[in-house]
This record gives C-alpha cells, structure tokens and sequence, in this order.
C-alpha cells in the first residue's frame, strides 16, 4: 500500500482533491466535503450506511463519533436523531472537513484530533465507530478494549466490520469487555455489533 493512501495518519501528505458528496443518509439530505487522504472520500462507504440504519439512539444523548473521519455518521445521527456529538480521528485532515460539514449540514459538535482515545476526557451515553482495519487489529481491539470506561451505565459501544476483516474476533473481543455482544444487523458481509455496559 502506498503512503498516500494511508487514512489513519495525522497529517496526509498526499494532493489535496475536493470534492462535494450529495447524500441521503436516514430519509435526510447531507452535503460532505471530502479530499485525498481520508476514508472513503468518493461515497459514504456501505459499511457506514448499514449501521446508521442498525441504530436508534435517544434525542439529547451523547454520542462519541470514534474515528470520524470527515464525519458522516455523527452529522448524521445528530440531525436526524437529536443526539449531541463528540467527534475525534487522529486525521487532521479529516478534523478539518468534519468541522465544515457539521457546519454545512447546521450540526453543532464537539471536534479534535484524538489518538483512539488519547485525548477524550468525560463518558458517553454511546460510542460509535466504523474502526480502521488498515491500522491492524490491535487498534481495533483498543477502540473496543477501552470504549467501557468512556460509557456511561447502560451505554453502548456500536461498530461496523466486515466478516472477513474480523467480525468474529471483533464480538469476541466485546463479549471480554463488555460480557455481551449483539449482532444488530447482517448485510453484504457487514456486521452491526453492539454491546451494552450494564
């Protein structure tokens, strides 16, 4: 894999590429600034989409976006579900189209560069993530190892992985932590997992 096409840096070096997204995400339209060196910047990846239709959070709740990217999911569920989000990505690139977007889209959020959770301070009601597989499973496992002493009690943790990028040992991983693990929702290889902290 070349350099330039390493998302999960903080600052990509590659050419900046502009460009305009028009989508409908949960019956709602969005606009997304994307650019060169940032996750899935041609379309909202299909992995993304599925959870946003797998979850259903309550209005006035907090909502941790763990590796945002330019921030479709937390723009999303901010609009259409009324939560109030937190959004983090070790990409400043992506920090810095995040904060456009949620701008552009009338979202009011909380954004900064962040390490998994290096620079989080204070619990959530739910933490959300579609997790970097490029940066290898450990990061993965540290996103989920660590997400319960973000959660407040009766807070959930909801990520999306396909299976042949280890959806299995992803459940596995969240049934240690958590003691239960959930499969909200099965599509095209994409699994939904939530656990709750009890």
């Amino acid at each position: 894999m070349t350099k330039t096409n390493m998302y999960y840096e903080e600052n990509p070096d590659s050419a900046h590429d502009i460009h305009e997204l028009k989508v409908t995400l949960l019956g709602q339209h969005f606009s997304f600034l994307t650019d060169s060196g940032v996750f899935s910047k041609k379309m909202i990846d299909y992995g993304s989409q599925v959870l946003l239709n797998a979850v259903s959070f309550e209005a006035g709740k907090t909502l941790l976006d763990l590796g945002c990217g330019y921030g479709p999911l937390g723009i999303a569920l901010a609009k259409v579900q009324g939560v109030k989000p937190t959004m983090v990505d070790v990409n400043n690139r992506a920090l810095d189209l995040a904060r456009k977007n949620a701008e552009k889209n009338g979202i009011s959020a909380t954004i900064f560069q962040s390490n998994v959770y290096e620079q989080v301070e204070g619990i959530f009601d739910y933490i959300i993530t579609n997790p970097p597989i490029r940066a290898g499973k450990q990061i993965v496992h540290e996103m989920i190892g660590e997400s319960i002493t973000h959660l407040n009690s009766g807070g959930s943790l909801t990520l999306v992985i396909q299976k042949k990028q280890g959806a299995p040992s992803a459940k596995a991983k969240m049934e240690d932590v958590f003691g239960n693990a959930t499969i909200l929702k099965r599509d095209k290889g994409y699994y939904i997992l939530q656990s709750i902290k009890e």
